[in-house]
C-alpha cells in the first residue's frame, strides 16, 4: 500500500486549488481547515474505521456520520472533499490530507508553524521573545507558534519549523557530550 503521504498529497492539493479557484479568503481557508481537522479527528476514531469498513452501509449513510462531525454548513469544498475520500476509501487518509492542507494553507499566506518544544510552560512573554530570535533565522516568514511541554528536555527548547530542527535542549547537549566523551 502507497504510504499515507503520497496518498493524500492529490487530495489536499485538490482542495487548495478549489479554494484558490474561488479566490477564498484567508478567513474562508481557515474555516476549511477547521472543518479538515475535525474530520480528521473523527478519522482516528476507531469506531469510525469499523463504521467505514461496514459493507451494510452505504456511502451517503457513512458521510451523513462524518458531516454530521462537522456540521451541514460547511463549505461546498469540504463537503466534496468528503464525499471523494468515502468513494476512495480513504477514510484513514484524513489526518494526513488535515495536516498537508494546513502546510499549503500556511505557504500560501507566507506562514510557517513553529513547534516549541519546552520543559517547562512559557509565559507569552517568553514565547513573543523566542518568536522575535526565530524571526531572524527565517526571515520573510511569520511564525505560528505551537507549544507543548516535554518533561525529557530537562531543560531549554527544541524548535521545528518545517523540516528544520533547532535544538538547544539540556538532553541534546548532554547526548553530544556523551558522543565527544566515547569517541
Amino acid at each position: 500500500m502507497a504510504e499515507l503521504s503520497t496518498i493524500a498529497r492529490p487530495y489536499a492539493e485538490g482542495l487548495m486549488q478549489a479554494l484558490e479557484e474561488r479566490k477564498a479568503s484567508a478567513q474562508d481557508k481557515a474555516s476549511v481547515l477547521e472543518a479538515v481537522a475535525q474530520l480528521a479527528q473523527a478519522a482516528r476514531d476507531p469506531l469510525v474505521a469499523q463504521l467505514a469498513g461496514d459493507p451494510g452501509l452505504s456511502e451517503d449513510q457513512v458521510y451523513g456520520v462524518l458531516e454530521g462531525t462537522i456540521g451541514s454548513d460547511q463549505a461546498e469544498e469540504v463537503k466534496n472533499l468528503l464525499r471523494v475520500v468515502i468513494q476512495n476509501g480513504r477514510i484513514e487518509a484524513l489526518p494526513e490530507i488535515a495536516r498537508q492542507f494546513r502546510i499549503l494553507k500556511n505557504q500560501s499566506e507566507g506562514v510557517a508553524d513553529a513547534y516549541i518544544e519546552t520543559a517547562f510552560p512559557l509565559s507569552d512573554e517568553e514565547v513573543k521573545s523566542l518568536l522575535e530570535a526565530l524571526a531572524k533565522k527565517f526571515p520573510g516568514v511569520k511564525l505560528h507558534p505551537v507549544v507543548s511541554v516535554e518533561k525529557e528536555l530537562i531543560g531549554g527548547v527544541r524548535v521545528h519549523v518545517g523540516d528544520k530542527l533547532l535544538d538547544a535542549s539540556i538532553r541534546a547537549r548532554l547526548s553530544q557530550m556523551k558522543t565527544a566523551l566515547t569517541a
